[in-house]
């Protein structure tokens, strides 16, 4: 199992943007280079129960043993700098930005109007 997690965790820097993506290309003579907010987390468990002398576990079970693993990712498309006459440009994909700051834009609302709330309900009349 051990071995199993290494070979995962040492292949996710490989992943990257070519989940979102793709690899870099060429289109119209310009260079593409994706870009990506990427994250990864693996876990393994294993475990073993001793049977207490003279019958069952707590659990009413007999002796056991346990082995299991899993894992998860995620990717976020966030844009792709594009090369030019000039240098390379960063374009953002806005639909991803969008997605992205509906959510914070809505938590800082949300803590702010508890902040006006609390600082009104402190302020003597």
């Amino acid at each position: 199992m051990a071995n199993l997690i290494e070979k995962l965790a040492e292949s996710v820097p490989s992943w990257g943007a070519k989940l979102a993506y793709g690899e870099k290309s060429t289109l119209g003579g310009h260079d593409l280079i994706p870009v990506a907010l990427v994250g990864f987390g693996f876990g393994a468990g294993e475990g073993s129960s001793e049977m207490p002398e003279g019958g069952l576990g707590p659990t009413g079970m007999g002796v056991g043993e346990g082995r299991g693993g899993g894992g998860g990712g995620y990717s976020v498309p966030i844009g792709a700098y594009v090369g030019g006459p000039d240098g390379l440009e960063f374009r953002p994909n806005l639909i991803a930005l969008m997605v992205v700051a509906v959510p914070v834009v809505t938590a800082a609302g949300l803590a702010l109007a508890q902040i006006i709330r609390a600082l009104r309900g402190a302020a003597p009349n």
